[in-house]
């Protein structure tokens, strides 16, 4: 999950947007991430179950997408590298609401966050456990909003060199915890 990176494509998406209207926007986005979230963290496991794809292998692949993504950051090339091109951009700012797609889902919850969860579900032994990550899932979506709703002030704090100094920090660590996940 990078709201850092998602704000380039958040901040166009709503560019003619009023400031309560983007307030709404950020605001059906980090919840409609946190409910997708929350779905595949308890229905994931048993959506493998039935297609017959064991957890070694959606790791691999959940290590694969997320260390692609991170190379992404890595290359200034974040939105692209989750599948938000020109038409899907163009086809969002015609949307009346972009919140759910493409912001929540690819660009906040794609599908290396969501192998991921699915992963974290199969290793828990105990309720209490779900409910520590779901509150997790919870907070990451109050963070995400956070960033989405200061997104305008963070640019102009940080500029264009500052954002791309922090997408590149962010793409290497997003590619370290995608190689963890293939080692895993």
């Amino acid at each position: 999950v990078n709201p850092l990176g998602a704000m380039p494509v958040f901040l166009s998406l709503t560019a003619d947007e009023s400031d309560i209207e983007r307030k709404g926007t950020a605001t059906r986005a980090s919840l409609y991430f946190v409910i997708i979230l929350l779905v595949f963290f308890f229905i994931g496991h048993y959506v493998l179950l039935f297609f017959g794809i064991s957890i070694e292998a959606l790791r691999i692949a959940g290590g694969l997408i997320i260390l692609n993504s991170g190379y992404g950051l890595l290359q200034d090339n974040f939105a692209k590298s989750r599948s938000i091109d020109k038409k899907v951009h163009s086809e969002a700012k015609d949307s009346d609401d972009s919140s759910l797609t493409p912001i929540a889902i690819p660009l906040l919850a794609g599908p290396g966050s969501i192998s991921m969860l699915i992963g974290l579900f199969a290793e828990q032994q105990s309720n209490l456990s779900y409910l520590v990550i779901s509150g997790e899932i919870i907070a990451v979506g109050l963070v995400t909003f956070l960033i989405l709703r200061t997104s305008p002030k963070l640019v102009k704090l940080l500029g264009v060199a500052g954002m791309k100094s922090v997408s590149r920090i962010i793409g290497f660590i997003t590619m370290a915890v995608g190689v963890q996940f293939l080692i895993n």
